[in-house]
């Protein structure tokens, strides 16, 4: 979606993802309660908030004017788990849909139109959701992709499994220029965009945990300057901290989506 809307940005600017590509380019909060959201991530974020044009259950926040997130109030209406999603930026969405499922993925939602662009939720086979988006991206792009979200952590069953799947998907380390460049470090996969650190991915997830930590699920990582002062706030507005060290800790909202504050020079 555009930067009107909640789930994957777009504007009238030149930056679209027909030249970019690939990387991460929106993350999207799917919730029950609006107001509720906006309260908790106000407070423990820092968030302004604008409208969508998306309609009421809608709405954009904002860090010195720069849209970084959105909120879609529709996981009752959609019939989706309250989670963080990343969006990552493709040619076409009916294209990276269907390399989903020849794959043995699924398609939760779409693609569908969501002018000024289309967009898709979809699944992974071991069951990681995530998102891609076709058309324009956020204006001031590098802004965006350079501070909020810090980067994104796929945690998953096989991490050089997974990176030849999404690989796929996203044509990751292809000949088309723009694409992302993946590194294989010690016992992550680590993508770069530009020369920019914006995904990781890890083994270890386990499918039929009980603990939602452990299954296979893309974490959303936001910077911050003081990971511990977020901890407490979010414990005082209703969410929790499920894991606390001095870099970073994995919070859980009071509609219990999970998302990582991390110190804002690591990634």
């Amino acid at each position: 979606m555009n930067d009107h809307s909640t789930t994957a940005p777009g504007s009238a600017g030149v930056v679209s993802t027909h030249s970019v590509f690939g990387a991460p380019c929106w993350v999207s909060l799917t919730s029950r309660d609006l107001g509720a959201t906006q309260d908790f991530y106000g407070a423990v974020l820092g968030w302004r908030w604008r409208q969508a044009q998306l309609g009421e259950r809608f709405r954009i926040a904002l860090v010195d004017d720069v849209p970084v997130a959105g909120i879609a109030a529709v996981a009752t209406m959609w019939q989706v788990a309250v989670a963080w999603t990343p969006y990552f930026a493709v040619p076409s969405a009916d294209d990276a849909a269907s390399r989903v499922r020849e794959r043995g993925g699924t398609t939760a939602v779409g693609p569908i139109s969501l002018p000024p662009g289309r967009a898709a939720l979809l699944a992974a086979p071991d069951g990681a959701t995530f998102g891609v988006w076709e058309g324009p991206l956020i204006s001031n792009w590098e802004s965006w992709r350079r501070a909020a979200p810090a980067f994104v952590r796929l945690r998953s069953r096989d991490a050089f499994a997974s990176a030849i799947f999404y690989g796929q998907i996203l044509d990751w380390a292809s000949d088309v220029p723009g694409c992302c460049e993946v590194h294989y470090e010690g016992d992550e996969v680590v993508l770069r965009s530009n020369g920019d650190v914006v995904a990781r991915i890890v083994s270890g997830a386990l499918e039929a945990a009980p603990d939602p930590r452990v299954r296979p699920h893309w974490q959303v990582h936001f910077a911050v300057s003081d990971v511990t002062a977020c901890a407490r706030t979010a414990e005082r507005h209703g969410g929790s901290v499920l894991d606390l060290t001095a870099d970073e800790a994995v919070l859980r909202d009071p509609d219990g989506a999970q998302f990582t504050v991390t110190s804002g020079s690591r990634r």
